[in-house]
């Protein structure tokens, strides 16, 4: 329950206490200070409180924006404040120092260090006029304002894809109203969207036209729900860390589990084996995403952060058909999945994998060349926060640690490329369950250490994260794909999904603030290096069957090891405030 404090003497005929209340507030009426200091001590310290002007006047969306917003501990409109529980102290001197009236306390806040959001409120209104010529002007502009519509409007995110904006946000807006009219929570409709994309999965895995034709279907109105939370989150203000989580894994969980589906609905339909190319579209999709998130991170705070492509990119961006064209090219989810949504229903699981790696390699290949050319033509120092970031990313485990001690003169990424390339490469050409490939990730170890030995500030440092993420993702197929033993690539492709999954996690910690998952979970999956020496190891131990069940083991204890710790952190008090939602995925 929160708790809203009107302070000042009623104004007659005003809706200021009805709005409240609809905005679920425990309306207490104070007309005069002391009033309004003896019902702020009487409110339970673990309960959001409002003080409110009794003189406002303004939409019942901008009261909403103002005191509703879960992710901000303090937040104020013209008359109206609010903060959440652990800014109740601070909130209590201010008070003492300015009285009651909330713009005054607003200022006291921040004059005293605490940061008070100040929503962009465009054209809905909030005053507290003075008079009642004034009161009935501020009245005239309110009811001129549709807050409804500003309200549906701005539940759609403000940069999003060609398909997405102009495909599905015109009407799952208003699905966002209907779910929040019948009380439906965003984590409710991010799981319809799962079970909804995992029932697309099931349907292509039959292997029948039918099903193919269904599982299209159903991954279009999956990425609809997809859509519909966050704008369902927007719209009624119900964000929650949780629901943060739960967009971003399900987002990949529903992606990679359609392609496991479309494998065996290729093996079902014609006994055609396209696992490799499964695997290799999930290795893909994610070395894309790593490089963005990469990229991001050590340019995030970048002090002289200009370039002359930046610069270019900012004059493109001003005209209206190159901004679709470059969004589009970058085949975001809305693309993506719509793509692979109508392949499916039209053609076969292998043209759907040749045809989106074909695209998401161009994509890549225009995003990385776009993010070489801003780090080459950029003059910026990154910040210890950064390289920190940057480490993190790049998920080393105890034997890149122990020879990230020996520090050489080289580029940080031409040393990890070295090392990724040559385990890369000796594992497609030399003889199966030979030792080359175990020597060479020997190396690679080695190598890995060397990378990381220096903070990653240097130019293109960024791209050493990536560079680990081919590297073991590659090995891993080469190596399941060349080993020709039945299962060996279903279990690959299990267990890259399982150490994705747990490289998306530190991405979104480290965006929360919180920095990445503790030093024992990786040590105990390995790291990156480490899991691809094991991998080459029992490429070489199993030749047999025996390799298909040696991936199951190690996928199934890599998931349950880094499942259990990001339930564990993600439920907790100590999980982060909701990230940003930043570019379409």
């Amino acid at each position: 329950m929160s708790t809203a404090i009107v302070t000042g003497q009623p104004v007659p005929g005003s809706s200021l206490e009805g709005d409240l209340r609809a905005l679920g507030f425990d309306v207490r009426l104070a007309p005069d200070a002391a009033d309004a200091e003896a019902a702020l001590a009487t409110v339970p310290g673990g309960q959001r409180v409002a003080v409110v002007d009794a003189g406002f006047v303004g939409h019942v969306h901008a009261l909403r924006l103002g005191l509703t917003d879960p992710r901000f501990n303090a937040s104020a409109i013209p008359g109206a404040l609010a903060v959440l529980p652990s800014t109740r102290q601070a909130l209590n001197r201010a008070v003492t120092e300015s009285g009651m009236h909330p713009d005054a306390v607003a200022k006291s806040l921040e004059a005293a260090g605490t940061d008070v959001h100040r929503p962009e409120l465009g054209d809905l209104v909030a005053a507290v006029p003075t008079d009642p010529q004034a009161r009935n002007e501020v009245r005239q502009s309110v009811a001129a304002v549709d807050d409804e519509a500003i309200r549906l409007r701005t539940a759609v995110k403000a940069r999003d894809g060609f398909f997405t904006t102009y495909c599905v946000s015109p009407y799952s807006r208003y699905l966002a109203r209907w779910c929040a009219r019948r009380g439906l929570t965003p984590n409710q409709v991010t799981t319809a969207s799962l079970l909804t994309a995992l029932i697309a999965a099931g349907c292509a895995a039959t292997g029948t036209r039918p099903g193919f034709v269904a599982a299209g279907l159903l991954l279009l109105f999956s990425f609809v729900l997809d859509c519909t939370d966050g704008q369902l989150a927007r719209y009624s203000l119900q964000y929650s860390t949780l629901g943060a989580w739960l967009d971003a894994t399900f987002d990949r969980a529903k992606e990679y589990a359609y392609y496991a589906g479309l494998a065996l609905g290729a093996a079902n339909a014609d006994g055609d084996d396209v696992w490799a190319l499964a695997l290799g579209a999930m290795v893909l999709q994610t070395c894309r995403h790593v490089v963005d998130f990469s990229f991001n991170e050590a340019n995030h705070d970048a002090a002289a952060n200009t370039s002359p492509t930046a610069a270019l990119s900012d004059k493109l961006d001003s005209v209206g058909w190159t901004v679709w064209v470059r969004r589009m090219i970058v085949l975001p989810i809305g693309e993506r999945w719509a793509l692979i949504a109508i392949l499916t229903a039209l053609t076969t699981p292998r043209i759907t994998f040749v045809v989106l790696l074909v695209g998401c390699a161009l994509a890549a290949c225009y995003t990385t060349a776009g993010r070489l050319l801003r780090s080459l033509t950029r003059k910026a120092r990154r910040t210890d926060r950064a390289a920190q970031a940057l480490a993190d990313l790049a998920d080393s485990g105890p034997l890149a640690r122990l020879f990230s001690k020996v520090k050489v003169p080289a580029p940080a990424p031409v040393i990890a490329a070295l090392g990724g390339v040559a385990v890369v490469t000796v594992s497609a050409l030399t003889d199966v369950g030979g030792t080359w490939p175990i020597v060479v990730a020997a190396v690679y170890c080695v190598t890995s250490g060397l990378a990381v030995a220096r903070p990653l500030k240097g130019t293109l440092d960024w791209l050493v994260p990536p560079i680990f993420r081919a590297s073991e993702y590659l090995t891993v197929l080469v190596l399941a794909a060349r080993s020709e033993v039945n299962g060996a690539l279903p279990a690959a492709f299990g267990l890259v999904a399982a150490v994705a999954y747990h490289h998306y996690d530190t991405v979104y910690r480290i965006r929360g603030g919180t920095g990445a998952p503790p030093h024992w979970l990786v040590r105990a999956i390995g790291g990156h290096e480490g899991r691809t020496l094991v991998v080459t190891i029992l490429a070489a131990l199993f030749t047999t069957t025996d390799f298909t069940v040696a991936l199951t083991v190690c996928a199934v204890f890599v998931a349950l090891v880094v499942l259990a710790e990001s339930i564990r952190f993600w439920v907790s008090a100590g999980a982060p405030a909701v990230h940003d939602e930043g570019e379409p995925a």
